[in-house]
């Protein structure tokens, strides 16, 4: 069978531990065989990232701007005691939150829904995206230690006006924070999760903490408003969708006895929170689905789950693994469907499709990871565990009956 071909490469992050197994083996199993495939090579495995001070990454941030289109594997956000396994000259920054920060996106995740793995909310009958804004806040924060002392917080202007907050008087030691965000992100985020839910013909709800952070969360809701009022309110009329502000503890309340059907937009922090919450929610985080899209639009596609180090460990010593690769297919998927529609590719994104397909129907006809068989239940289907590499030769053989 002939291969398809590609006119112009996707942006390939390789990433750490067990998914940087998974990710050589969906490229051998599932594309390789079917797609001539073209893409510019990124490693952000963290021994790369720490050989080149991370250069690495701001690098395929750039290449990801350039080509349009991005996959990424999931890395390490190294703490102390990864900087002491890996002997890393520094406590190295999230490559997500670099990459983020290069695009200037919002995230949206998604759940996959397959027929007999039901939700552990079972009112959830319709998917719940989150829409994560991916700039600034924590993420891109100077945090430090305190001693007994007076922590302040000064800004001065191009003029040279100078206006001091005093964050605390400390007694005794302690830890200090301080987090920012532009005006022109937020309005970014906001046009993204206002657009999205229009295309997806979803209600929004967008949701902060502006009763106790009365200026920073303040301003999101603000932004939010105005521009909802001044560019969208007309065009969610027509399209018969709604749009709600409401604090995060309702927004939580709201969510969990919902039935599903919409989007949920959220800070930076609360969606990488919620995200996680929601995906386990449904099932298993790996049946998750993770896409950053630029205002200028660029994607960038990945799994929204980590490196799932105890798998990792299990595989080093030769033992078994059965790692649920779903939501690293989707974000290979993703990415070659989005490669097609911009290239005009339209058998590519059809393969794409198919290769989704392939994923879901193994799982409707009983073959799944563990992380599954606990919550699968159809009438006449007995769930089969299988081994990762197994669950992807299962895929393989269905796709090749499609």
């Amino acid at each position: 069978m002939e291969r398809i071909k590609m006119k112009t490469s996707l942006v390939e992050m390789d990433g750490d531990e067990m998914t940087r197994i998974i990710w050589k083996l969906i490229k051998e199993k599932l594309i390789l065989p079917f797609v001539d495939l073209k893409t510019e090579y990124y490693d952000l495995g963290l021994p790369e990232r720490d050989r080149t001070e991370d250069s690495v990454t701001t690098a395929a941030a750039l290449a990801n701007k350039k080509y349009g289109v991005a996959v990424k594997c999931a890395t390490i956000t190294p703490n102390r005691a990864r900087v002491e396994e890996y002997n890393l000259k520094e406590m190295w920054k999230s490559p997500n939150g670099t990459i983020r920060a290069v695009l200037d996106g919002t995230v949206f995740r998604a759940p996959i829904l397959v027929d007999g793995v039901t939700p552990y909310i079972p009112s959830w009958t319709q998917p719940i995206v989150i829409a994560r804004h991916a700039y600034g806040d924590i993420y891109k924060a100077v945090d430090g230690k305190a001693t007994k002392g007076v922590a302040e917080l000064k800004f001065t202007d191009d003029n040279g006006k100078e206006k001091t907050l005093t964050v605390f008087d400390f007694k005794e030691d302690g830890v200090v924070l301080a987090m920012h965000n532009t005006v022109k992100s937020i309005e970014s985020f906001a046009r993204s999760c206002f657009n999205y839910a229009l295309d997806k013909k979803m209600p929004l709800m967008f949701s902060t903490k502006d009763t106790i952070s009365k200026i920073y969360d303040g301003e999101f809701k603000r932004i939010f408003n105005e521009i909802y009022e001044n560019e969208y309110k007309e065009k969610f009329e027509k399209a018969g969708i709604e749009y709600i502000y409401t604090l995060i503890d309702d927004a939580v309340a709201r969510i969990v006895r919902g039935g599903g059907g919409i989007v949920w937009a959220c800070k930076n922090y609360d969606g990488d929170v919620m995200s996680d919450m929601v995906a386990t929610a449904y099932g298993s985080l790996a049946m998750m689905t993770s896409v950053l899209v630029s205002p200028d639009g660029v994607y960038e596609y990945e799994a929204a789950h980590g490196t799932v180090t105890r798998h990792y460990y299990k595989y080093l010593k030769g033992e078994e693994t059965s790692t649920n690769p779903v939501a690293t297919i989707f974000a290979w998927t993703g990415a070659l469907k989005k490669r097609g529609e911009l290239d005009g590719l339209k058998d590519l994104s059809a393969f794409a499709e198919k290769l989704e397909k392939a994923t879901i129907s193994t799982i409707e006809i009983g073959k799944m990871t563990g992380d599954l068989t606990g919550l699968f239940k159809k009438d006449g289907v007995t769930p089969i565990k299988l081994s990762t590499e197994g669950f992807l030769d299962a895929v393989a053989e269905t796709l090749k009956a499609l």
